[in-house]
C-alpha cells in the first residue's frame, strides 16, 4: 500500500501530468468537432460515429487519448528513472518489481477516467459540431439503440430517446447498435496504451524510446494480428476496425499478401473471439515477462 501510495503522490505531483491530460482532453475535443463539421449529409452510420467519438485519425497510430495514456505511462517511469525516489528500489529486485506493478495499478484506472472524459467531451462536441444535414437514426429510431439502451429506457416507461428533452440529444451518439461495446473496448484499448508505455519505458530506460515503441506497435500488432485471424479463418473483428485508426497492416495482411480484395478486411467476428484475445493478449504478457527478466538482470530501476 505504501508503493501505491507513493507512486499516486508522485503522479499527482507532477506538472507535466496535469499538462499533458489537459492537452489530451483538448485536442480530442478540437478533432472530434472538425471531425464531425466535415460529415456528409445522411444518416450516420455505427462504425462513422464511433471514429468521431474517439477522435481517430487515420495518420496516427491509436486515438488520442491511447496515445495520451501511453505518453503519460512512459513518462512515469522514465520521471522515475531520471529522479528516483525510492533508495530500496535500487538494491532488491522484490521492490522494484513491486514499484513497476504499483505503476501499472496507479496509471490503469487514470487511462481509464481520461478515456471516459474524451468520450463525455467528443459527445457534446460532435452533437454541436454536426452540420444540419446529418441524422442520428438512433434518436428517433427505436429499432437502431442497443439492446442494453433499450432495455434501460424501457425500465423507465420510455420507448427511445425521442422522448427525453432536447439536452439530451448527444446521447443519442452513444446508443446506437454496437456503439457501447465498442466504446467500452475503446476504454481497454486506452488502458492497454497506458500499461504499454510503462513497460516499454520499463524495457529502454527512457520516457522517449517508451512512447516511439508504442507508436511502432500497432501497425506491427494489427499486422499480426490479421495475420494470425487468416490463418485460423477468421474474419478482421468490425468493431475493431472501427477502434483501430491505423488500418494499412490489415490490408497488407489480407490484400496484398494473400491476393484478397484490401475492402474485404472486416468481419462480422466479435471483439471476444479467442483467437483475437490470444493475439492480442500474447504480445503484452511477453512484454510483461521481458520487463520483469530485465529488471532481475538489473541492479537500479
Amino acid at each position: 500500500m505504501r508503493v501505491l501510495a507513493y507512486e499516486l503522490r508522485r503522479l499527482r505531483g507532477l506538472r507535466s501530468t496535469w499538462l499533458l491530460l489537459s492537452a489530451v482532453l483538448l485536442c480530442d475535443a478540437v478533432v472530434a468537432a472538425v471531425l464531425a463539421s466535415q460529415t456528409p449529409a445522411g444518416p450516420l452510420a455505427g462504425p462513422a460515429g464511433v471514429r468521431l467519438l474517439t477522435a481517430a485519425v487515420p495518420l496516427i497510430p491509436l486515438p488520442f487519448a491511447a496515445l495520451g495514456a501511453g505518453v503519460l505511462g512512459a513518462l512515469s517511469y522514465g520521471h522515475e528513472v531520471r529522479h528516483p525516489g525510492l533508495a530500496a528500489s535500487q538494491v532488491a529486485y522484490s521492490r522494484r518489481v513491486w514499484l513497476l506493478l504499483a505503476k501499472l495499478v496507479v496509471v490503469g484506472p487514470v487511462a481509464a477516467l481520461l478515456a471516459l472524459a474524451t468520450l463525455l467531451l467528443d459527445t457534446v462536441a460532435v452533437h454541436l459540431a454536426l452540420p444540419d444535414g446529418v441524422t442520428v437514426a438512433a434518436w428517433s429510431d427505436p429499432g437502431a439503440l442497443s439492446d442494453g439502451v433499450s432495455g434501460a429506457l424501457g425500465g423507465v416507461g420510455l420507448s427511445g430517446p425521442a422522448e427525453l428533452p432536447g439536452a439530451f440529444a448527444p446521447l443519442a451518439l452513444v446508443s446506437g447498435h454496437g456503439v457501447p461495446a465498442a466504446l467500452l473496448a475503446f476504454v481497454l484499448l486506452t488502458v492497454v496504451a497506458a500499461w504499454t508505455g510503462v513497460l516499454t519505458a520499463s524495457l529502454t530506460r527512457s520516457a522517449a524510446a517508451g512512447v516511439l515503441l508504442l507508436c511502432a506497435l500497432p501497425p506491427l500488432l494489427e499486422s499480426g494480428v490479421a495475420l494470425v485471424l487468416r490463418r485460423t479463418g477468421r474474419p478482421w473483428p468490425t468493431r475493431a476496425a472501427e477502434l483501430l485508426p491505423f488500418q494499412s497492416g490489415v490490408e497488407w495482411a489480407y490484400g496484398w499478401v494473400y491476393g484478397g480484395a484490401r475492402g474485404a478486411v472486416a468481419g462480422s467476428a466479435a471483439l471476444t473471439d479467442p483467437a483475437l484475445l490470444v493475439a492480442v493478449a500474447a504480445p503484452a504478457a511477453a512484454l510483461l515477462l521481458a520487463a520483469l527478466l530485465v529488471q532481475a538482470r538489473r541492479r537500479s530501476l
